[in-house]
């Protein structure tokens, strides 16, 4: 595919308010790849600063850039065909569903799968083998139920929406349309509720339920857990990485992202687009506003403000954090001048 068909294809002057495009040449294009990476007849991108020095390495034959007119200037120097854009990783990310969609099967039911009678099942369904669907489940159009997947009784499974193999949903359970939830991932256990009497701990009913709003992604091995009472909720569009735990009764916005080994206790509430990054944790009801971001390994006791960025343990503004940060490699030297002082006393 020439590369103004790749460009074509993806619509991008309608896309785009600023865009600027190579006047050299019209390659072949038969694939992408990661800058560092590409060869001749592959389609890359320059997102920032950080790669601009790959410009004048790259093999590929086409690359998707930043407005940088120094950037453009040593693409074209270099006869690489380029377009400049606002969003250089957005548009890549479009192209790669050029060259590569996932596999989908073709509608069935294999024969080894148990399906309950009363469980309904709509058109087109893909429902592969050993996988176990218990009574008043409601699967709707076009969804694809993977091998091993376990259905507890009376869960909803939204159109088109995507269980990969050996992960389990458990009753109580309704997950919204266009939803992928990778394998492994446990959606509707039991919260962790016990509560301490002379004797030991009571194990408190988890009667709750768990939503999943539409366009929800769950990563592999992770685990949402249902509340004693009223909801779990998972917002529409957020999307939750690998070895993440939500736990019972958690309110989490929409469009948020959630990367891997993050920890949320019971009752957290998160706003609408907000980011953990990986191994954020987050004590038991607290409050994270809309917008807010929490760095890496971040342990968050307290509410963080909309549109707040905070690091550390426990966790504090970044900014404040960078300067504390700065400050603890001198530590042993500083160590040394106390000392030097107290001698002199």
């Amino acid at each position: 595919m020439k590369f103004s068909e790749i460009l074509q294809t993806l619509n991008v002057a309608a896309a785009c308010n600023s865009l600027t495009t190579s006047p050299l040449c019209n390659p072949e294009i038969t694939g992408v790849a990661a800058v560092d990476e590409a060869t001749s007849g592959t389609l890359s991108y320059i997102e920032g600063a950080k790669f601009a020095s790959m410009v004048s390495k790259t093999d590929a034959s086409a690359l998707i850039l930043p407005q940088d007119e120094a950037l453009q200037a040593k693409a074209t120097e270099r006869g690489i065909a380029w377009i400049a854009i606002t969003e250089p990783r957005l548009l890549f990310a479009k192209a790669i569903a050029i060259f590569y969609q996932p596999w989908q099967p073709a509608p069935e039911i294999h024969p080894t799968a148990v399906i309950h009678p009363d469980a309904q099942i709509g058109e087109d369904v893909y429902i592969g083998a050993h996988v176990v669907i218990q009574a008043g489940v409601k699967i709707c159009d076009r969804a694809s139920i993977h091998p091993n997947v376990v259905i507890y009784p009376h869960v909803e499974i939204g159109d088109r929406t995507i269980l990969h193999a050996n992960c389990t949903i458990h009753e109580r359970t309704r997950i919204g349309a266009d939803c992928v939830i990778h394998s492994g991932a446990v959606i509707g256990a039991e919260g962790f509720g016990f509560v301490p009497t002379p004797d030991g701990w009571l194990k408190m009913e988890q009667s709750g339920y768990t939503i999943l709003e539409d366009g929800v992604e769950i990563g592999c091995n992770t685990a949402i857990d249902r509340p004693a009472v009223g909801e779990t909720r998972i917002g529409k569009n957020t999307k939750i990485d690998n070895l993440v735990q939500i736990g019972h009764g958690c309110q989490i916005g929409s469009g948020c992202a959630i990367a891997g080994q993050a920890g949320l206790a019971g009752g957290v509430k998160v706003g609408n687009r907000v980011i953990l990054a990986g191994q954020v944790g987050v004590a038991n009801q607290a409050q994270i506003g809309d917008g807010a971001i929490a760095t890496a390994k971040a342990g968050i006791h307290n509410n963080i403000e909309s549109g707040a960025i905070v690091s550390g343990i426990p966790a504090i503004p970044h900014k404040l954090f960078l300067k504390i940060s700065a400050i603890y490699s001198r530590l042993p030297e500083m160590y040394q001048t106390v000392k030097q002082i107290q001698r002199g006393k």
